[in-house]
């Protein structure tokens, strides 16, 4: 690893929208990248990764800050950096040889010299013969391989990677990962760097020299760990567990007072918290498996893998449970509150009280519920809530904020939602679980 960086981001902020509709979404980022190193960036969704790869590849301008890219400030598209992103694509009107050399007509280089190098690409990542394919006729792993291959065309020095992977199946995605550290490691493609984001946690430890976390609200960067671990490396390790134990215990953070926790109702003073992009089954199953475990406690990481759940998944449940006060989280374990002990082992009416009881206490539900308390009939559309909303949050999050509302909402029958007239209201009086 070099001594001298090839990117350096110095106080990195974004912030999209102006007035009331401004948005964070990274404060304050610095950031080391040096030659030599593959550094993997995870987080939760929303934490600003993948605008983070933009910006040091020159496709955004950051709102504050500098970038660096050997000293010099990126102005405009950095040239000698290039991005492969999680869908592949790929010009389905062209061949997967023509898919490579269109990448390298846009450097003009001479068409006899983007053939030869052409041809030399796809012969190392694997897909000699099928220089005259379409992208139609390759499997999704072939069609990945064609994008690093054009990516790799240009010969960058910084190769940066946006979740190149979860396209994929889990087999082909673990084959194109195993081809990738072989290139990288054998040293047969040209780049000097790797930065990769992704929100599988077990495949940075596999592929990462470094791994960089980030949280959100707004995103920044919360711990930065060296996995210090040879190639290749093995899952079964008691090494490797380990370091993706500590990977999870900075994603998952510590449980904070309730306070802190619930954070603020949209409109009134402080930052509002969103709710996890997480449905009911998904966190009873959560609690549920924790109630197996000897004295309600379990390892986050074992959890996954016990669950079957991405990491992502694992931390949007983990996140909905302390937020609902059925469980803490600390150093990497995540334990049952006797709160979430009772709704584990209760009954479907029980369990919809309980639910009721405490999404009621949630800043966001009980902002909602005021407006609707007071809105004719109890009724409010769906697009003057996603509008308020949008104040606080973007739009894709105020989207996924009403999906998650509402299936919390009906599952505890305290708000209901006209699918077809796109219409919250309110359950009417003495039908809801908590009046039962």
């Amino acid at each position: 690893m070099g001594t001298i960086p090839i990117v350096e981001l110095k106080r990195v902020s974004q912030i999209y929208g102006s007035g009331k509709r401004r948005f964070t979404a990274i404060q304050g980022v610095n950031l080391l990248l040096y030659e030599g190193e593959f550094v993997a960036l995870v987080g939760p969704s929303g934490c600003g990764k993948s605008t983070l790869l933009r910006i040091i590849t020159g496709l955004e301008r950051p709102s504050a800050g500098q970038v660096l890219y050997r000293g010099e400030p990126v102005r405009g598209v950095n040239p000698r950096a290039t991005i492969v992103f999680q869908t592949f694509a790929l010009f389905p009107w062209l061949t997967v040889q023509g898919n490579v050399e269109v990448a390298l007509a846009a450097r003009r280089v001479p068409e006899k010299e983007r053939v030869a190098r052409a041809l030399d690409l796809l012969d190392r990542v694997g897909l000699d013969g099928f220089e005259g394919a379409y992208p139609r006729e390759l499997s999704g792993g072939m069609r990945q391989k064609v994008g690093f291959a054009r990516a790799m065309a240009v010969e960058p020095e910084l190769l940066c990677m946006d979740e190149p992977f979860s396209a994929l199946d889990v087999l082909s995605g673990a084959a194109l990962r195993g081809d990738l550290l072989e290139l990288w490691t054998s040293g047969k493609i040209p780049t000097k760097a790797i930065l990769m984001v992704t929100h599988n946690i077990e495949e940075a430890v596999v592929l990462a020299d470094r791994i960089v976390v980030m949280d959100k609200d707004p995103g920044r960067i919360v711990a930065e760990l060296a996995v210090g671990l040879p190639h290749p490396r093995r899952q079964k390790d008691p090494r490797f567990a380990a370091v993706v134990d500590q990977v999870y215990a900075a994603l998952a953070g510590q449980t904070q007072p309730e306070h802190v926790e619930l954070g603020s109702a949209p409109g009134g003073p402080g930052r509002p918290r969103a709710l996890p992009d997480v449905t009911v089954g998904a966190i009873a199953g959560l609690l549920e498996q924790l109630a197996q475990a000897p004295g309600g406690r379990a390892d986050l990481y074992r959890l996954s893998e016990d669950l079957k759940l991405g990491s992502d998944q694992l931390l949007r449940a983990t996140e909905a449970v302390e937020l609902l006060g059925f469980a803490t989280v600390a150093q990497g374990d995540i334990t049952l509150t006797p709160l979430g002990e009772t709704f584990a082992e209760a009954g479907i009416l029980v369990r919809k009280e309980m639910f009721a009881s405490r999404i009621r206490r949630l800043p966001i539900f009980r902002w909602l519920l005021d407006l609707l308390g007071v809105a004719e009939d109890g009724r409010l559309r769906r697009e003057v809530v996603e509008r308020a909303l949008e104040l606080e949050f973007p739009q894709d999050v105020a989207d996924r904020q009403i999906e998650t509302i509402v299936n919390w909402g009906r599952y505890a029958e305290v708000l209901a939602y006209d699918d077809a007239a796109e219409v919250l209201y309110l359950e009417p009086a003495g039908t809801s679980a908590t009046a039962a």
